[in-house]
């Protein structure tokens, strides 16, 4: 997987600071699903990488362990909106989904369409060809069940 050492690349503005600690917190989690690397492996790493200096610590510090304090709830919230075995998707992409889903849970103040983005975003730098296109199906699908109000709205 590739750093997120968010350098400038062919006419993009560098990531926020914010887009910067969701890519910290998905290469942890990679870390994670691939190599059963804990939190405090993946918060070390992640502090000595190239590129963290300038994303949300804050926001990172708060994601990472609520994603894998609630890996197997998120799993269960996800599962059904996924078109094959958990097991059988990408880390990486379980990964951003597993964000995801956890900012739809957990961070009202997040608008969801914002999430999506981010994810999407995410999946087209480290998922798979189509990764970003299967992020935006299954994060689509479980917003409505995560912010009925809000997805009312919109």
């Amino acid at each position: 997987m590739a750093d997120a050492s968010g350098g400038r690349t062919a006419g993009r503005k560098p990531p926020s600071p914010r887009r910067r600690a969701r890519e910290f917190v998905v290469q942890g989690l990679y870390q994670h699903l691939v190599g059963g690397q804990d939190e405090a492996a993946i918060r070390a790493q992640a502090e000595d990488a190239e590129g963290f200096d300038k994303a949300d610590r804050k926001l990172f510090s708060t994601l990472l362990p609520e994603v894998l304090d609630r890996e197997a709830e998120l799993v269960a919230v996800l599962s059904p909106h996924v078109d094959r075995p958990w097991g059988e998707v990408s880390p990486v992409e379980r990964g951003i989904l597993l964000l995801g889903a956890c900012e739809l849970a957990r961070h009202p103040e997040t608008p969801f369409r914002v999430i999506i983005n981010e994810a999407i975003e995410l999946a087209k730098t480290y998922g798979g060809a189509d990764g970003h296109k299967f992020v935006n199906g299954v994060l689509d699908k479980l917003a409505p069940q995560v912010r009925p109000d809000e997805v009312g709205r919109s």
